[in-house]
C-alpha cells in the first residue's frame, strides 16, 4: 500500500500510524528471526549430542589410583533417587590391601545444616581398563558403572559417567570450581553426548558444617 510522503501537510497523524506500524512491523520481524536462529541453533546442538550419543563413550587413557585417592566434591550432576535432597556432597576414595577401592559418599540431608548421610561402597578396577573403568557396588550383588571419561592432568577435577549416558557427575578436589573451566568440561560432556540440560549445580555451602 502507498503512502503520502511525511513532509506534506495535512496528513501528519498518518505518517505517525505509518511510522508506528512499520516500527512494530519490523521488531515482530526481528523477533521471528531471533527465535527461528535460536530454534535452528538449539536443533544443530540437539542433532550433534544425539549423534554423540550413538558413539561409545570414550574414557581418559589411563587413571593412576594413587593419585585418583582423596576427597572428591561433588560440583554437578544428573539428579539420581538415590541422591535425592543431598546437599554438599563429598566422596571419598582409599586403596585397600584386598585390590578395591573403598568409597564412602556422605552428604547433608534436604539443608546445608541437615543430617549426616553416608553410603559405603566398594570400586573394582575392570580389568584392560587400565584403571579409567571401575564397577561400584554398594548393595551386594549388584554393581554399577563408574567410568573417568575427562580428568585434569594434576587431577584436581574428574568427571564420571557411565555407557548409558544416563549418569554424570562433576568433581572437584575443592568446594567451588572456576567458571570458565567448568564451562569447557561441560562442553566437552555434551561433546561426548551427555545431554547437559540435566545437570544440577550441588550445594556446597557447608564450609565450617562438613561431615
Amino acid at each position: 500500500m502507498f503512502y503520502p510522503a511525511c513532509t506534506e501537510n495535512g496528513i501528519h497523524v498518518l505518517c505517525i500510524f505509518t511510522r508506528t506500524v512499520h516500527s512494530i512491523h519490523n521488531k515482530r520481524m526481528r523477533t521471528a528471526i531471533l527465535l527461528l536462529s535460536a530454534l535452528i541453533a538449539g536443533s544443530a546442538a540437539a542433532a550433534h549430542v544425539a549423534a554423540a550419543a550413538d558413539k561409545p563413550l570414550a574414557t581418559v587413557p589411563s587413571v593412576d589410583l594413587e593419585k585418583y585417592m582423596g576427597k572428591w566434591y561433588e560440583i554437578s550432576s544428573f539428579p539420581q533417587s538415590f541422591q535425592k535432597g543431598c546437599h554438599c556432597t563429598v566422596a571419598e576414595y582409599a586403596m585397600t590391601d584386598k585390590g578395591y577401592v573403598r568409597v564412602v559418599n556422605t552428604c547433608r540431608k534436604d539443608s546445608a545444616e541437615g543430617k549426616v548421610k553416608t553410603a559405603n561402597g566398594k570400586a573394582f578396577v575392570v580389568e584392560g581398563s587400565h584403571n579409567s573403568k571401575l564397577r561400584v557396588q554398594f548393595f551386594w550383588p549388584f554393581r554399577g558403572d563408574y567410568w573417568i571419561i575427562d580428568l585434569a592432568p594434576d587431577y584436581t577435577y574428574a568427571v564420571v559417567g557411565d555407557p548409558s549416558r544416563k549418569y554424570l557427575w562433576i568433581l572437584c578436589r575443592t568446594p567451588q570450581m572456576d567458571e570458565t573451566l567448568y564451562r569447557g568440561i561441560v562442553d566437552r560432556a555434551a561433546a561426548k553426548g551427555f545431554d547437559i540440560t540435566k545437570l544440577v549445580r550441588t550445594d556446597q555451602s557447608c564450609v565450617g558444617r562438613r561431615p
